[in-house]
C-alpha cells in the first residue's frame, strides 16, 4: 500500500473494492504488537464484528483505508507504522467498551502493531437502516413519525414490548434534535408538542406491561406542559392506583371527571379498586401487627 503500510492477503474475496462513502462494513479485527505477537484486541471474543460506515471519518483513519483496499471475504495481514496509531488506544477502548455494553460485562484496560481484518459484509448505501448519529438533520426529523407508526402498529399488534421500545427511540431522538434549539423558542415548543403523544403512547404501554412508576414518569412530563391533559391525568391515576398511592390518585382521577364527565364510570370503577386496595393493605397491616405482638 505504501511505507508505513504492508499488506498481505492471507485469504482471497470477491467482488469490487470500489466503495463509495456511507458504505456500511463489518468486519472482524485482530490487533497484535508486531515483535512479539502479544494480542491486544480480538473482535471474535466480543462475539460479533466491528461496522463502519466508510467516509464517516472514523477516528482511526487508518483502519477505513485497510477495509478499502479488501474484497468480501478477503482476509489480510496488514503491519502498520506506528505513527499512524496514536489515536488506536482510544479507538480500542471505545469499540471494547461499546461491545461490553451491549453484553453487559465490565472490560479491563488492556497496554496498547499487526492488524489482521475480516471483511464479512459489504452494504452500499440505501441498502440498510441508518443509525441515528449517521442521518442527516433531514433524515433524523423524517425518522421520528416512521418510529411512531411503528409502535402504533406495533400496540395495535398486542406487542407492547416493541412498541414501547419504537417510541422511546423516538422519544430520545427528539430530545437529541430538541438539544440544538433553544428552550422554549418556537422551534423548540413544535417539537414538544411532537413529543408529548410520544411520551402518552409509551406510558400507555408501560402501563400495560406493569410499570407504573414510569408511566407516572412520563405522564407528569406532559403534564408539566399540558396540565389538563385528560390522558395524562387517567393514566397516571391509573398507575397511582395500581401502586397504592392514594392521595395523588385521588387528585389525577378527581381533576379526569372535571376535564372529560363521560369519563366517570371509568373512573369511579378505579376509586372502587383504590377503596379495596385500602381496605386489603389495612387488613394485611392489621395481621403483621398481630404477629409482631402476639
Amino acid at each position: 500500500m505504501n511505507d508505513l503500510i504492508k499488506k498481505s492477503i492471507l485469504s482471497p474475496g470477491k467482488g469490487d473494492k470500489k466503495y463509495p462513502d456511507g458504505t456500511k462494513v463489518s468486519f472482524h479485527v485482530k490487533v497484535e504488537t508486531c515483535e512479539d505477537e502479544k494480542e491486544i484486541d480480538d473482535s471474535k471474543k466480543w462475539n460479533e464484528p466491528v461496522e463502519l460506515l466508510l467516509g464517516k471519518k472514523f477516528k482511526l483513519e487508518v483502519l477505513e483505508a485497510c477495509v478499502r483496499t479488501m474484497m468480501l471475504g478477503e482476509v489480510s495481514k496488514f503491519v502498520i507504522d506506528k505513527k499512524l496509531l496514536s489515536s488506536y488506544p482510544i479507538v480500542s477502548k471505545t469499540l471494547r467498551d461499546h461491545h461490553a455494553k451491549k453484553q453487559g460485562k465490565k472490560v479491563e484496560t488492556q497496554p496498547r502493531r499487526c492488524c489482521g481484518i475480516e471483511l464479512l459484509k459489504v452494504e452500499p448505501p440505501g441498502s440498510y437502516e441508518k443509525e441515528f448519529w449517521a442521518m442527516t438533520e433531514d433524515e433524523q426529523r423524517l425518522s421520528i413519525p416512521i418510529l411512531r407508526e411503528e409502535g402504533n402498529k406495533l400496540y395495535k399488534q398486542g406487542d407492547y414490548v416493541t412498541a414501547s421500545k419504537k417510541y422511546s427511540e423516538a422519544i430520545g431522538r427528539l430530545d437529541n434534535i430538541m438539544l440544538k434549539e433553544k428552550p422554549h423558542d418556537e422551534d423548540w415548543n413544535k417539537l414538544n408538542d411532537e413529543k408529548l403523544p410520544l411520551l402518552l403512547n409509551y406510558a400507555q404501554c408501560q402501563l400495560l406491561l406493569g410499570e407504573y412508576y414510569a408511566v407516572i414518569e412520563m405522564c407528569t412530563e406532559v403534564l408539566k406542559y399540558d396540565p389538563e391533559n385528560v390522558k395524562a391525568l387517567f393514566r397516571r391515576g391509573k398507575a397511582y392506583v395500581k401502586i397504592h398511592n392514594v392521595k395523588e390518585a385521588k387528585e389525577d382521577l378527581e381533576k379526569v371527571i372535571e376535564n372529560d364527565p363521560d369519563l366517570k364510570n371509568m373512573v369511579n370503577k378505579l376509586l372502587k379498586e383504590l377503596t379495596n386496595n385500602e381496605k386489603e393493605k389495612l387488613e394485611e397491616d392489621k395481621k403483621t401487627f398481630q404477629k409482631l405482638f402476639s
